[in-house]
């Protein structure tokens, strides 16, 4: 399977990454998840504009300034409020708000996110989806 880069100087890219991120989340199709909480965990693989990488008569090491680059916290916030926004029943439509939240940020050119519920099968760790969107 052809792996995108995320961190690519040809491409003027970083890779920003927020793993294992566990959030109770109101998910579910079926009647007895409806009403209550469940964990799932969030990771998340951002491609990110690298002003760095830009051009090559510019220093390698940027500003060492939060304004030029995306905000972790501010991120990981964003996720937070889409988690909390109401029931959710599938696990791809939560991937695919989570995306489309990352994706408000147009330094972000690339969201990776995968999501997993953490307590649906009990003799599996997890199950989930993974999706990629990009920002056109």
């Amino acid at each position: 399977m052809d792996q995108t880069r995320f961190a690519d100087v040809g491409r003027a890219t970083r890779r920003m990454f927020v793993r294992d991120l566990v959030l109770p989340a109101r998910i579910g199709v079926y009647a007895h998840e409806h009403g209550r909480t469940q964990r799932v965990r969030i990771n998340l693989d951002l491609a990110v504009e690298d002003d760095g990488a830009s051009f090559v008569s510019r220093s390698v090491v940027g500003a060492d300034d939060l304004g030029r680059v995306v905000d972790y916290d501010t991120v990981i916030n964003a996720v937070r409020v889409v988690v909390a926004s109401g029931h959710v029943q599938l696990v791809e439509t939560l991937a695919e708000r989570v995306a489309e939240a990352c994706l408000r940020n147009s330094q972000i050119r690339v969201a990776r996110v995968m999501v997993e519920k953490l307590d649906a099968v009990a003799d599996a760790a997890s199950v989930g989806v993974e999706i990629e969107r990009r920002n056109v």
